[in-house]
């Protein structure tokens, strides 16, 4: 038996970036869900045209509400129109939630290293916002790279007050003024600190592009982190 389409109708509209929004949406009998998962959402035209595309889940389940984020490619089909213009009240079709492979789960205990590019952010998101509605006292640490200060999402979650929670942006194209490190790719340098806290079980999870995703997994085996620790989701 395959897993179940909801229905599901737009509750709320947060905006990240110029680009980019969180949707909130009501999903009567939604099941529940883990940090790190995500959904397919399907929209069905007046004329019988469907359209199905993939979206991470940005938060916990907060009953029968749940968040994704959609950041709208220039040529995209869907994305700009779910990220601008769905309507309040809306309905589309949600199936989930989908992926085992790339969650966190609140009995893991070792410190975690998150390594978003991007839009990459959104599950890791997902598993911050989690880890702050429990008690595990797992260190979180996040290198979250973006192109610049007006691309970084979530910046009321990032920038909260937790001894535990370690948030570093590097950026690519545009720094901030003050920044002591130019624009640039991630490198081994910006990985080194929080690499080396990490115990010989700690869980790494990278998203993003295909290629940044690919560099920063090359990059942490290089500097002696166990393959089978680093979980990996790619897009584009």
């Amino acid at each position: 038996m395959g897993i179940a389409w909801h229905a599901a109708r737009l509750a709320e509209r947060r905006p990240q970036t110029a680009t980019a929004s969180s949707l909130v949406f009501s999903v009567p009998g939604w099941p529940g869900h883990l940090p790190g998962q995500h959904v397919d959402v399907r929209l069905t035209a007046d004329d019988g045209y469907q359209a199905v595309r993939s979206y991470s889940l940005a938060a916990p389940a907060d009953g029968d509400r749940i968040e994704l984020g959609v950041q709208a490619l220039s040529d995209g089909e869907v994305s700009p129109y779910l990220a601008h213009d769905l309507p309040l009240g809306a309905d589309v079709e949600l199936r989930g939630p989908l992926g085992n492979w790339f969650v966190w789960r609140p009995e893991q205990t070792q410190p975690v290293l998150l390594v978003a590019g991007g839009s990459g952010v959104v599950p890791l998101a997902a598993m911050i916002r989690a880890r702050s509605r429990t008690e595990t006292r797992s260190a979180f640490q996040l290198l979250y790279s973006a192109r610049t200060p007006d691309d970084v999402w979530y910046r009321e979650h990032l920038t909260e007050r937790d001894a535990q929670l370690d948030v570093r942006i590097v950026y690519t194209r545009q720094a901030p003024p003050g920044s002591t490190r130019r624009p640039g790719r991630v490198t081994r340098a910006d990985l080194d600190k929080q690499a080396a806290q990490l115990q010989p079980d700690s869980p790494v999870y990278v998203c993003g592009p295909t290629g940044f995703v690919e560099s920063v997994s090359n990059l942490l085996i290089d500097m002696g982190c166990n393959p089978a620790t680093i979980r990996t989701e790619r897009f584009g």
